[in-house]
């Protein structure tokens, strides 16, 4: 119970709602992270002549990044660090078969793209990067791209 909560009488069990919008709030910042997805842009590399960014690779990059955010709200914002830092490295992991089953997937740039995408849903979950990877986020600690 916070401090104005007391001090207005209000009781435990109306924080209720309160956590309910927290989770609301969790949610969209999770799902907020969406904005700095990358696929489209590869997606338009694809007629400039990089052929490996197909609609159907770069939704199976995608999928990878919509299943993580997904598996975090399930989870829930008071999930324990090493729960949501489970779901990532899975996260990673996925990245490095796609990589392997596809040529030249993540070049240069899309490396980046995918280090600060996963930046920034770990900030959106509560969690921050440079805690990770040697301060270079959690996409480090398993990334072989």
């Amino acid at each position: 119970m916070g401090f104005f909560d007391k001090l207005f009488g209000k009781k435990e069990n109306a924080s209720q709602p309160a956590n309910k919008s927290m989770n609301t709030d969790y949610q969209n910042k999770l799902l907020a992270a969406k904005q700095f997805y990358p696929f489209e842009k590869w997606r338009a590399s694809y007629n400039e002549g990089l052929t490996q960014y197909t609609k159907a690779n770069c939704n199976k990059a995608k999928k990878i990044f919509d299943d993580l955010i997904t598996a975090l709200i399930r989870l829930g914002e008071n999930a324990s660090e090493e729960q949501k830092i489970a779901l990532f490295k899975t996260a990673i992991l996925q990245t490095n078969q796609l990589n392997d089953a596809i040529e030249d997937l993540f070049e240069t740039g899309e490396r980046e793209d995918l280090c600060e995408l996963t930046n920034q849903i770990t900030i959106a979950c509560g969690l921050n990067p440079d805690k990770y990877g040697e301060g270079e986020g959690l996409a480090t600690e398993w990334r072989e791209w």
